[in-house]
């Protein structure tokens, strides 16, 4: 019988803190489950102690991990296990070596842990696929530095081990690595001398975002009918750069104090610092009438259809941004996009044709770019329905899935 267990290895999996690379994943093992394969999560306990579980027929199964470093603290911890923490779990490895009847392992995490995955692979002689969900290649050096924050100024005891997984080899010799993003993937195949690199967008199923309730969704914040609102639900973090948009939400008030205007800003925070920094800036400006800052929504449950369904336009105001999976779902949702002119973002979202960009960190620019869409309904209109074909027609998760089965059978016959 031919193998068909796919091994899924992102770094952590937790619902609570649920995120693009979370929903990649899932949605990915999902479409390989329907098409008779037997996708597997297999993650470290961050953010989540839960040992086993399976969520719509594909198992999960997470290990004991540290992070190899002397002196931290539980804080440093919970900021590591949030963020881009380099984490070692060998209990993690020794499931991966032991594994039968595998077809493929799929990492979603480099450094230590993705070493690992790569080290199983080569034991059992079995195919290596690596994804880059845009910490690599294409990291701007302040973002760089705020992931390894916490861990500075501890002693690593860890660095063998990297050696011994051989961490740093592992996108050279994977049989596939793949680019969420645009910018990534050009800059990828720059990087690594081989022809192995291939771009592969995230994905979105429409139908999840379709039906939410705009009455519903204004009901829970206390909205007007008449209300324009502008919203970012992703994660709250200094990368996605929500406290600019609370700067310029703050000047369209001021220069259109008669319009009811609001403000929705939520998700998993993974700075504590920066989440009291927005909501510090809300009170400074007067916003707290206007603005709304929730914690995690359930992702596409009936409740975030339903906050999506609220917005009159979505903002992703990002530093930086591989690709932008959660403006596939604003599209999905019927609504009108501005984002930051970054990244993946440059390449997903053509300026006046399926959204609005402006140039990242220019709060002026955000502005004249919230007022301009908010005062012509037409073109909000047409950048929405844009938005929505384009997701229909090239970001669907069945279009993406298909295109990694070709990837996979690629990397067999490589490894044959």
């Amino acid at each position: 019988m031919k193998a068909n267990r796919i091994l899924h290895v992102p770094r952590r999996f937790a619902l609570q803190e649920w995120g693009g690379t979370e929903s990649v994943v899932y949605h990915l093992c999902d479409e390989q489950r329907r098409s008779g394969q037997q996708p597997e999560i297999h993650t470290s306990r961050a953010l989540c102690q839960t040992p086993a579980e399976t969520w719509n027929a594909i198992p999960i199964r997470r290990y004991r991990y540290c992070y190899p470093f002397l002196g931290l603290s539980r804080e440093d911890v919970l900021s590591l296990d949030k963020k881009g923490g380099n984490l070692l779990s060998l209990d993690l490895f020794r499931h991966l070596v032991a594994a039968r009847d595998v077809r493929i392992y799929h990492a979603h995490v480099l450094k230590r842990m993705g070493g690992s995955v790569f080290t199983a692979a080569r034991l059992r002689r079995k195919p290596f696929v690596a994804t880059l969900h845009g910490n690599v290649f294409d990291v701007p050096p302040d973002e760089a530095a705020s992931v390894v924050r916490a861990q500075q100024g501890h002693f690593e005891w860890g660095k063998p081990f990297g050696a011994l997984f051989r961490s740093r080899a592992l996108l050279e010799e994977a049989d596939a690595v793949l680019c969420v993003g645009h910018s990534e993937f050009e800059k990828a195949r720059q990087h690594l001398h081989h022809d192995r690199v291939h771009y592969l967008p995230n994905g979105v199923n429409p139908e999840s975002f379709t039906g939410g309730s705009r009455a519903e969704g204004r009901a829970e914040l206390g909205w007007p009918d008449d209300a324009f609102a502008f919203g970012c639900l992703s994660r709250i973090d200094p990368q996605k750069n929500q406290l600019l948009l609370v700067e310029a939400f703050a000047a369209l008030v001021r220069r259109h104090p008669g319009k009811p205007w609001r403000l929705l800003l939520g998700g998993p925070h993974t700075d504590a610092d920066y989440h009291r920094a927005i909501t510090t800036a809300i009170a400074t400006h007067g916003l707290e009438a206007l603005a709304t800052v929730l914690p995690p929504v359930v992702a596409e449950s009936p409740r975030h259809r339903n906050l999506l369904a609220a917005l009159d336009t979505f903002v992703l105001p990002s530093r930086h941004e591989p690709f932008g999976i959660v403006v596939l779902e604003a599209w999905a949702s019927g609504l009108p996009v501005i984002v930051s002119d970054v990244g993946g973002l440059q390449h997903l979202v053509g300026h006046e044709r399926e959204g609005l960009r402006f140039p990242s960190g220019d709060a002026p620019a955000l502005t004249a770019a919230m007022e301009h869409i908010a005062a012509q309904p037409g073109l909000a209109r047409a950048l929405a329905e844009a938005g929505g074909a384009a997701t229909r027609e090239r970001f669907t998760w069945a279009a993406v899935a298909a295109k990694l089965e070709e990837i996979y059978q690629a990397a067999e016959a490589r490894h044959s």
